[in-house]
């Protein structure tokens, strides 16, 4: 009898509870809904506009609010139609954009278009093709002051024939010794002078288009090491050479692959026609900065060097050191060309000097030879700087760089071994 009257309780209690549960999931779902009615009301008329600003006037003429709701004045929550007409246009631009026969076509800009640049806002994937232009070339069209004409060349390496391909495209703005201009060009891969590959001449024109390919047969190894020279002649009616120019162009700063092949321009230099001095000269840039109070030196080329012991030499570099009151201050080399008598460098080095140290510092340059077995040995050496430390030549780059400011000042010097 109490097992009987135990089981009824336990009855009564779960489903007391269950029918508890029941009730509140009930209250629940039905405040959920209540709710969810309250926070909008789809409009169940399709929206008939012919402006869509009119979406977007004033409250006062243009705001619709849904019946039988007591909430405050406020913009409707609109969906807007889908897009159904696909007409193709174009536009001035030569780009497309949809056109749409429905309501949200694009309006027409109307007195009261005050949001005219959300009415297309259905328009996607408009492109600017100002952001897609090339930058413009104006290697053809600006010409420094002075200029004796510019040369256009390529260069690719292949790894496994070891061969460095040469396409010597053209050349501008020649300025030949007479009207008749007829052109060729002499390319060496230094520091082999003796040999070289000659292009086709070019008759009665001063802007050749040349488009012809050479190939060099050289190693991987001393690739690096080698220097491109470009001699550029003028051949008159009595069949006699004129120089016009030349471009030397050093392959150590180039990455050459198979897949990358370089476009590269140059513009010609005058061949300094003076005869080598005793030891031979260099040629250098200088440059001072007087904001960052920086001095640049641009070491180009050297010629006519004096070696010694060609056969056992390793290779020249020129070392550039700055000094302060005849004290060394700190100094810089450039890479070692195997033995040439007229290599090319074209490396810059830059050093901090102080606008009121000008007056107090010089450069020192020396030419040295490295030589197997032995230490290095001076080829020559050149000193710029104020009338302290020089005269002549060297006294005369040091002024014109300090009047030149920020302006690279290009000089040969004459080198000598005097301490």
């Amino acid at each position: 009898m109490m097992t009987e009257q135990a089981v009824a309780v336990v009855g009564g209690i779960i489903g007391g509870t269950l029918l508890f549960v029941l009730m509140g999931m009930t209250a629940y779902l039905l405040w959920k809904k209540l709710c969810r009615r309250l926070s909008y009301k789809k409009l169940t008329s399709p929206v008939k506009t012919t402006n869509a600003n009119a979406i977007f006037q004033d409250q006062s003429t243009s705001e619709i609010q849904p019946k039988g709701t007591s909430r405050s004045r406020s913009i409707p929550f609109i969906i807007p139609p889908t897009l159904h007409g696909r007409d193709w246009i174009n536009l001035t631009n030569e780009e497309h954009v949809q056109e749409d026969s429905d309501p949200c076509a694009i309006p027409q800009a109307g007195p009261r278009s005050s949001f005219h640049s959300l009415a297309g806002a259905y328009v996607l994937g408009i492109i600017n093709p100002e952001l897609y232009k090339f930058p413009e070339d104006k290697s053809e069209t600006d010409f420094p002051e002075g200029n004796i004409g510019r040369l256009w060349f390529s260069l690719e390496y292949e790894q496994e024939s070891e061969r460095l391909l040469v396409s010597l495209i053209k050349l501008r703005k020649l300025q030949p010794p007479d009207d008749s201009c007829s052109v060729f060009v002499k390319i060496y891969l230094l520091p082999d002078e003796r040999s070289y590959l000659q292009s086709k001449t070019k008759r009665k024109t001063l802007n050749p288009q040349f488009d012809e390919n050479f190939v060099f047969q050289v190693s991987s190894k001393v690739l690096l090491q080698r220097t491109l020279k470009f001699l550029v002649y003028h051949v008159d009616k009595q069949k006699k050479h004129h120089f016009l120019g030349q471009v030397t162009f050093p392959l150590k700063n180039e990455t050459l692959t198979d897949d990358n092949k370089l476009v590269i321009w140059r513009d010609l230099e005058k061949e300094n026609l003076e005869p080598p001095s005793e030891y031979g000269d260099i040629q250098f840039s200088l440059s001072y900065n007087d904001y960052l109070g920086r001095l640049t030196v641009v070491v180009l080329r050297a010629k006519g060097l004096k070696l010694q012991e060609e056969s056992h030499a390793v290779g020249v570099y020129v070392k550039v050191s700055l000094m302060n009151h005849n004290k060394f201050i700190k100094s810089k080399k450039t890479a070692s060309v195997p033995g040439s008598l007229s290599p090319a460098y074209n490396e810059t080095f830059s050093f901090k000097v102080d606008q009121m140290e000008l007056d107090t510092a010089s450069l020192s340059l020396s030419v040295l030879q490295s030589i197997k077995g032995e230490k290095t040995h001076l080829l020559g050496r050149v000193v710029v700087g104020p009338f302290m430390y020089a005269r002549g030549k060297e006294l005369e780059h040091w002024n014109e760089m300090i009047s030149k400011p920020k302006e690279l000042v290009k000089h040969w010097h004459a080198l000598c071994h005097s301490t």
